[in-house]
């Protein structure tokens, strides 16, 4: 399985981008994708994520500014971000999760978001 990560780059604050993941490979149908984002000097943290068939949830810091889907036919997941904030600027992760206990984890190659005016 490969995750293929665009969409980043600079933006002023106040601007929205758009990211996309794509997944190739040998993907069940029942997972979860997302997105996780790190600072510099900071630890990843989780952004969002959208299930197969759950409900999508989001770190507080990014609800009412971010929305994430889904489109399962072409397997890739979308970070939309409006409203950006200088403290969101960090690479950001495309992530599939399959199966459970524990589940097997795949990771993008990660984009850049610079949110600076």
């Amino acid at each position: 399985v490969q995750l293929q990560a665009s969409g980043g780059g600079l933006v002023q604050p106040g601007g929205s981008l758009r990211l996309s993941c794509a997944a190739s490979g040998s993907i069940f149908s029942i997972n979860i994708m997302g997105w996780y984002r790190q600072a510099p000097g900071k630890q990843r943290e989780l952004v969002a994520v959208a299930p197969s068939g759950g409900r999508t949830k989001y770190a507080d810091f990014v609800k009412g500014r971010f929305t994430v889907s889904r489109d399962n036919a072409k397997s890739t997941v979308y970070l939309q971000m409006n409203s950006l904030k200088p403290e969101d600027t960090a690479v950001y992760y495309c992530n599939l999760a399959v199966g459970s206990n524990p589940p097997k984890l795949y990771w993008g190659q990660g984009t850049l978001v610079t949110v600076s005016s």
